[in-house]
């Protein structure tokens, strides 16, 4: 892998409180910890040599001051919705790649664009399903629609797979 693969690694930022806070890239982690602003927690990838110096390559970031921000929340977005109905059609409860967004209460009907009202579904459902409500289209949901939390587990989740040692990081917050 060349070089700039290896500086666009993920690496999860936490707070001074060790709450995560974002994921960024190796080449901006090494950056916040060489101007004192953050310290390596876990070093998951080896070093990088220079002619005057050996760096940690970091997975896991610390900052030195705390970060006051509010209590995030999930981007409404097709991506999204996708990911909360975990890529099921909540119609038929079919798990596939391909899928559309329905809106629960039509958009002819004035149906809303919020979490509480879009729902992953196959295109056949879709289809079927019209600009009707479910009632109409005697198509009940499996599950109700709802914002989900901004949890750390669902916001940095996806990373687990490929880097193990972010989850004493990730869990409870």
């Amino acid at each position: 892998m060349g070089k700039n693969g290896v500086y666009s690694k993920p690496v999860l930022v936490l707070n001074a409180t060790f709450e995560p806070l974002n994921v960024c890239n190796i080449k901006r982690a090494l950056g916040l910890v060489l101007s004192g602003k953050a310290e390596i927690i876990v070093n998951g990838r080896g070093y990088i040599h220079t002619s005057t110096a050996d760096y940690e390559l970091p997975s896991v970031i610390r900052l030195s001051s705390m970060v006051k921000r509010p209590h995030p929340r999930i981007a409404l977005s097709k991506r999204e919705i996708l990911h909360r109905d975990n890529y099921t059609c909540q119609y038929c409860g079919k798990r596939t790649r391909v899928m559309t967004i329905d809106h629960v209460i039509p958009r002819r009907l004035n149906g809303p664009y919020t979490w509480e009202n879009l729902v992953a579904a196959c295109p056949s459902c879709n289809h079927h399903k019209g600009s009707k409500t479910p009632e109409e289209a005697n198509m009940m949901l499996k599950r109700k629609p709802f914002e989900p939390t901004a949890s750390a587990q669902y916001r940095f989740g996806h990373h687990l797979n490929s880097h193990q040692e972010w989850q004493q990081f990730i869990e409870g917050w």
